[in-house]
């Protein structure tokens, strides 16, 4: 049985931290708040004092550890590679654990671990949108119509599909023969509210010839349960997902979700030995497109004379992982495409899961700046490789009342592929 690590295993990785304070360059949330609790060594000095019993878990402590968004952008900058994210996230395991978890973690735990649950709500969801919600102008997202539970009147959200992707499409697509053959881990994002990134996956790798498994008995990789503490509900979805998708040999397992990327690839492997004929093989679509030599067909392709402004986004759980140039190379190598990177590109956009749900107005903050680079670069799109932080552009787009459209790279792929 796969086992997420306990806050006292991490005693040597928190005993690393020297405090030095590089982490408060890099931290969004500092950024937003300028508070030493929010930053990293703050957050790892309050777990070292949870595990010596020199604190309880009072009100005070619980804030600032809700205060994380999960980035890892600290632990990319830090000189001994001190993993805040894994110690924040079992420390809010430890509060799980200690004090229950919250209502809104009760609800996610309880919707993740159920996907017949999952499909009844999202299918409800997409019967019902034009009741609840209203649309934007320009096409530009959804708000709400009437107050809701931990959602902000104000919030820009995306439709929801009213059949899931993965009831749209064959449990397997056969390609070429020679070709690789790839499981399609689609995440819940694409599955249930972005499944036209879905449907240009499977066109790109019609165009290569690559065979598609789509298991149908996925689920979410979990991380928004790890996000709100459920350790329960995030190895009883690893489970679920290492028997889905490793019944039959692939070559790859491709995600088209920074998100789910982290969580498979990452949280996974951190969960012992069991789960590494998944984690193993989990591979982002865009290293996976180039490693099939996409960039080069794509050169071969007419260029348009006239081309769309394009910027790229890097997603927080795809940088961290080292991912960055992959989804660059197939943006500069699209034919309708002018490629331009807007100022600091790698930082968070301030989604992270939970934390915009119950810090709404920090994530707000966090992603004014990031509107305001997607602005400077004067692009008409921002590309990025997750649905989640298309949800979070779109919502900081649309607060700084700019006109500016996030797109998925997939989709953009689409366009530029010949007719079939």
């Amino acid at each position: 049985m796969a086992k997420l690590k306990q806050l006292e295993e991490f005693r040597e990785e928190i005993d690393h931290c020297v405090k030095c304070g590089a982490c408060r360059a890099h931290c969004p949330v500092f950024g937003a708040e300028k508070q030493e609790g929010r930053v990293a060594r703050g957050k790892i000095a309050l777990s070292q004092a949870v595990l010596d019993g020199e604190i309880k878990l009072e009100e005070k402590v619980l804030e600032d550890l809700s205060q994380c968004l999960l980035c890892g952008s600290c632990c990319a900058q830090c000189p001994n590679k001190v993993p805040t994210e894994e110690i924040v996230a079992a420390a809010r395991r430890r509060i799980a654990e200690e004090r229950g978890l919250s209502s809104f973690g009760k609800g996610v735990a309880a919707i993740l671990g159920r996907p017949k649950l999952m499909n009844l709500l999202a299918k409800a969801g997409g019967t019902f949108s034009s009741l609840l919600l209203q649309k934007l102008p320009e096409n530009s997202g959804l708000r709400l119509r009437f107050p809701a539970p931990y959602l902000d009147a104000d919030r820009t959200l995306p439709p929801i599909t009213g059949k899931p992707f993965r009831e749209r499409v064959p449990e397997t697509i056969p390609g070429n023969s020679a070709a690789p053959t790839i499981a399609f881990f689609t995440g819940c994002g694409i599955n249930y509210m972005y499944p036209a990134v879905g449907e240009a996956l499977l066109r790109v790798m019609r165009f290569l010839g690559v065979n598609v498994i789509i298991p149908k008995d996925q689920a979410c990789c979990g991380l928004p349960a790890v996000s709100a503490g459920a350790a329960g509900t995030v190895e009883q979805l690893a489970e679920q997902n290492l028997a889905a998708l490793t019944r039959r040999p692939v070559d790859a397992i491709v995600t088209a979700c920074a998100s789910c990327n982290a969580g498979l690839g990452k949280v996974y492997a951190e969960m012992g030995e069991d789960m590494e004929p998944l984690s193993s093989q989990v591979k982002d679509v865009f290293v996976f497109l180039v490693e099939q030599g996409l960039p080069e067909k794509l050169a071969q392709l007419p260029r348009a004379e006239q081309r769309r402004r394009v910027t790229y986004h890097d997603p927080c759980h795809l940088r961290t992982r080292g991912i960055t140039k992959e989804p660059r190379q197939i943006l500069a190598a699209l034919p309708q495409v002018e490629f331009v990177e807007m100022p600091e590109a790698g930082t968070c956009c301030g989604l992270g899961g939970t934390y915009s749900v119950y810090h709404y107005e920090n994530s707000k903050k966090i992603g004014a700046k990031k509107a305001a680079n997607i602005d400077a670069s004067g692009a008409e799109l921002v590309a990025t490789d997750c649905p989640g932080c298309i949800m979070q552009l779109q919502d900081s787009i649309n607060h700084a009342g700019g006109t500016q459209k996030p797109v998925h790279i997939l989709e953009l792929l689409l366009e530029a592929l010949p007719e079939e």
